[in-house]
């Protein structure tokens, strides 16, 4: 059986057995992970997801994709040159299992890129704020020493 799943902004169609390069997940070389975001199972077709579906993974390993170079030179009175290379974060993943109901009680970690990790730990209600100081230490010494 396969299934459309979407991660990182793409959509990938796969079944068992798989390899994928993935955006960069919050997951270590070993853990097994889970993707919720299924658009089509078999025959299936989300609305826009799939409810109860889902697609359980391996990660492989955490690697950088092909160097990509952008290039710009600016012509005529300029004489302008620019070169800047790009290496991509990717996870390298292999589909274990494609399950068509009762995703939510296997108990797996779902897939979550690296920015939403960020983001849900930032946003923690058990997340420790920094606080700011009420005044610069400079400023609080010479008001008190103004006011005595």
């Amino acid at each position: 059986m396969f299934a459309v799943l979407k991660t990182g902004g793409k959509q990938y169609k796969v079944q068992a057995g798989d390899v994928l390069r993935v955006e960069k997940l919050d997951a270590v070389a070993g853990e097994k992970i889970q993707f919720n975001d299924i658009l089509m199972v078999g025959t299936t077709i989300g609305v826009p997801m799939v409810a109860g579906a889902a697609v359980q993974a391996e990660v492989i390993d955490q690697i950088k994709g092909e160097k990509t170079i952008h290039y710009v030179k600016r012509r005529r009175k300029h004489s302008s040159q620019r070169t800047k290379g790009h290496r991509q974060h990717l996870t390298l993943v292999r589909v274990t299992d494609v399950l068509e109901k009762g995703a939510d009680k296997s108990g797996v970690k779902a897939a979550v890129g690296t920015v939403a990790a960020r983001r849900t730990a930032h946003e923690a209600p058990g997340a420790a704020k920094a606080a700011a100081p009420a005044e610069k230490p400079k400023r609080a010494a010479k008001a008190a020493a103004v006011q005595e």
